[in-house]
């Protein structure tokens, strides 16, 4: 049976053995949006899920959290497949989780101009901590 002193030398190289891509690899040109044509007034989208994942920079593991996306259409609206496979890119990738939530953001503003948009990201608790991160455009965020 191994010991932990003999364990320790294999334990601290656990770290090098998982790769974490670039943000570079995340693909906003594949976001798609179609025309908004509202019938009878404004509308607000919310699309929610469970299963975002990026990975942390510094260690290689994956985070894992829900992301919520709500915004107010201007002219276009987000086409979901393409929003999932969007964020399907981040998967792999090291970033923090601030910097996704705002990238997430400025990249589906981009793709759709909406009036406002609020993203949320809610990660799982991870070494005891729960974070949760809202980015929010034009900056006030949506009214509840």
């Amino acid at each position: 049976m191994a010991s932990i002193e003999s364990l320790k030398e294999r334990y601290e190289n656990l770290d090098r053995l998982i790769q974490d891509g670039p943000e570079a690899s995340i693909d906003s040109a594949i976001i798609m949006s179609f025309d908004y044509e509202p019938s009878c007034g404004e509308s607000t989208v919310r699309i929610d899920t469970d299963e975002f994942t990026a990975v942390c920079p510094w260690t290689g593991l994956p985070d894992y959290g829900t992301l919520s996306i709500t915004y107010e259409p201007h002219e276009l609206c987000i086409e979901l497949k393409s929003l999932k496979y969007y964020l399907l890119s981040y998967r792999d990738v090291g970033i923090v989780q601030e910097s996704a939530a705002n990238r997430i953001l400025d990249d589906l503003v981009g793709a759709c101009k909406p009036r406002c948009m609020e993203v949320v990201l809610d990660y799982k608790v991870r070494g005891g901590l729960h974070t949760v991160v809202t980015a929010t455009y034009p900056g006030e965020g949506l009214p509840s």
